[in-house]
């Protein structure tokens, strides 16, 4: 694993702190990794979506815009 050295806000800190001392991870690497591969998954889903959003547009298949196709997909993942 690469160790790397970041600096954080005061409140950014005290809640990952705190974080750590509600013993949901077991430090603030732990959370940090946990975070960024949150991020990394929900990067993923958003070009999984783009990417759909785009074939269909190109397909024809429907006259919707991107931004209603969007909101829908959105409120079908929110059911």
């Amino acid at each position: 694993m690469t160790r790397q050295s970041i600096s954080f806000t005061e409140p950014n800190d005290e809640w990952l702190k705190e974080q750590v001392n509600n013993k949901e991870y077991a430090s603030k690497s732990e959370l940090v990794n946990d975070l960024i591969r949150q991020a990394r998954q929900q990067q993923q889903q958003i070009d999984f979506v783009r990417m759909k959003l785009e074939q269909a547009e190109k397909s024809g298949f429907t006259d919707d815009s991107k931004n209603q196709i969007l909101a829908e997909s959105k409120s079908l993942l929110n059911d």
